[in-house]
């Protein structure tokens, strides 16, 4: 028995640069977690403080958000319905993140890095629910099994 639906080209190219763009975050959480010297040698004193002091329930958010797209980027590749919960996943990790940095933290992490943290997350947010969009789409036209 064949697949009656045939995987569309631009399946490859979305989940190709999904699994590209989101590998990061997933490197990102393991280097920051470990006390990568390498990794973490581009924060002055005060900014790695605020980074590796976050308590434990963001740093569970940041794991979901990060591993949670990852895990989303495969799965859309190898076509599987549990895609769409994987980027769900991800982005109930994603609002963990935010609220802890944006909200609870935006005054002390805008003195330490700017404006880069807002616009870094407003991209994040972008692009993730661009693949829940898209993810949700292949998964009820039947591209998705």
């Amino acid at each position: 028995m064949t697949d009656a639906i045939k995987t569309p080209w631009h399946l490859w190219v979305v989940g190709g640069l999904s699994l590209l763009w989101n590998v990061f975050p997933a490197i990102d959480f393991t280097l920051t977690t470990m006390r990568s010297e390498f990794w973490l040698s581009q924060y002055t004193p005060e900014q790695l403080a605020f980074i590796v002091g976050a308590p434990a329930w963001s740093n569970i958010c940041w794991a979901l958000g990060g591993f949670g797209s990852l895990l989303g980027s495969v799965l859309l590749l190898a076509r599987s319905r549990h895609a769409l919960t994987a980027f769900l996943i991800s982005a109930v990790g994603l609002l963990g993140v935010t609220y802890y940095q944006l909200v609870l933290n935006g005054a002390k992490l805008k003195e330490l890095l700017g404006d880069v943290p807002l616009y870094f997350t407003v991209t994040i947010w972008v692009i993730l629910l661009a693949l829940i969009i898209y993810a949700r789409a292949m998964k009820n036209r039947g591209v998705l099994r």
